[in-house]
C-alpha cells in the first residue's frame, strides 16, 4: 500500500475538453467533502467534477466514487480503478472537466478520466504505508536503555512515559515489528 503526504495537479487537453486532476492526502471521509467543496468553489465553471477515495479505517478500506453527470461508470469508477491498482490510500481524486465542445462518447470519457488519475498519480510522490501498533510496557530501570535502543532500530518511537517504581511505557511501532519486541520485552 502507499499514501502521499502533498497533494499534486497534472493539466491536459483532450478534444478541446480541459481536464485537471488532483490528488489530495485524505485520512479520513469526513475531510472528503470539504475538499471537494473548495474545488467546487475555484472551478465553479466546470461542467463536470468527478472523483474517487480509498481510505482505509480500522474495519478495512472504504471507497466511493462519483460521475458528476457524465454516463455512468466513465468518470468515477476509472479513476477509482487506477487507485485501486496502484494501492494508493488515505487520498481523494478528483478529474474536473471544463467541455470543450467535442463529446468524447463512453469509451473516450473513460480513457480520459482513467489517463487523468494515472497522470496525477505517477506525478505525485508516494510512500509505503506502514500499519502502526501502539503497545503498553512494564520495565524495570535496569532495561530501560536496552529497550530504548530495541525500539529505536524498530523504527519505534516512546509516546508516553511514567516513571514510577517501575518505567510505564507506551509506544507505537510497526505492527511487523511488534512481535520482535515483545520477544524480549514482555509487555504490560
Amino acid at each position: 500500500m502507499f499514501y502521499v503526504t502533498d497533494s499534486c495537479t497534472f493539466e491536459d487537453m483532450i478534444k478541446k475538453s480541459r481536464f485537471i486532476s488532483v490528488i489530495l492526502p485524505c485520512a479520513s471521509a469526513d475531510l472528503v467533502l470539504p475538499l471537494l467543496k473548495t474545488l467546487h468553489t475555484e472551478h465553479a465553471q466546470a461542467n463536470h467534477i468527478a472523483y474517487a477515495y480509498r481510505i482505509k479505517t480500522n474495519t478495512g478500506i472504504i471507497y466511493r466514487f462519483h460521475d458528476a453527470g457524465e454516463p455512468t461508470g466513465t468518470a468515477g469508477k476509472p479513476i477509482f480503478q487506477y487507485l485501486e491498482g496502484k494501492d494508493v490510500i488515505n487520498v481523494l481524486v478528483v478529474v474536473i472537466r471544463y467541455f470543450g465542445g467535442v463529446k468524447l462518447g463512453a469509451g473516450g470519457l473513460t480513457r480520459a478520466y482513467g489517463q487523468m488519475a494515472k497522470q496525477v498519480i505517477e506525478a505525485s510522490t508516494l510512500h509505503p504505508y506502514i500499519e502502526m501498533t501502539t503497545v503498553h510496557f512494564n520495565l524495570d530501570y535496569d532495561k530501560f536503555q536496552s529497550f530504548e535502543y530495541a525500539l529505536k532500530k524498530l523504527n519505534g518511537h516512546i509516546v508516553e512515559q511514567d516513571f514510577a517504581g517501575q518505567i510505564h511505557l507506551t509506544v507505537t511501532l510497526p505492527l511487523e515489528k511488534q512481535s520482535d519486541l515483545e520477544s524480549v520485552f514482555s509487555i504490560a
